[in-house]
């Protein structure tokens, strides 16, 4: 069943549409809550508080935005909330990652697939350049979507990109020659 026609359906109240629904976005939410937040179980509890968010308010969606654009603006507020909520940055751990749905075997092997210095660059840029590198480079959204995703001026998304950009270039640079500590 195509996407909006899952939607539709859940919006109508059916059950096993919403099940479906939610089962195909909950890898995603996962991936982003995690790179923008740093840590396996915070990613967890995020990503089960956007899914119930998507579930109570799924009624208020309406197609004139990308569903995986309105459902990365959640993502990003329930995330912001986290942030807000420990007034502290997080490091990502070395382990190995566990991903909710085993069956998506192309997103298992982006997750592991990405180097610890890679994670570990990306948990150090500050909080809003994760946020634009994640929903760009892994959940793959254009500049447009970001902007929208996360209520920011275009031309905002680009220049966090750039310099998003720098920062990682010059942290894996540092990785390499192995003076980050």
């Amino acid at each position: 069943m195509q996407e909006a026609e899952l939607i539709r359906k859940a919006q109508s109240g059916d059950h096993d549409a919403l099940v479906e629904l939610l089962r195909s976005i909950e890898t995603s939410v996962y991936r982003s809550a995690y790179y923008i937040l740093g840590n396996e179980q915070d990613a967890l509890d995020a990503a089960q508080e956007v899914l119930i968010r998507i579930y109570r308010k799924l009624d208020t969606y309406q197609e004139k935005a990308k569903f995986s654009t309105w459902v990365q603006r959640i993502v990003s507020n329930v995330c912001m909330d986290k942030f807000r909520a420990k007034k502290e940055t997080v490091s990502i751990e070395e382990h190995e990652l566990i991903i909710p749905d085993r069956n998506n075997v192309e997103d298992e092997i982006l997750l592991t697939g990405l180097s610890n210095d890679i994670q570990e660059a990306i948990g150090k840029l500050p909080r809003q350049y994760r946020m634009v590198v994640v929903l760009r480079y892994l959940e793959d959204l254009s500049y447009q979507e970001i902007a929208e995703a996360l209520d920011l001026p275009l031309n905002t998304v680009k220049s966090y990109l750039f310099r998003a950009r720098q920062q990682l270039q010059e942290l894996l640079y540092d990785y390499q020659k192995g003076g980050i500590g």
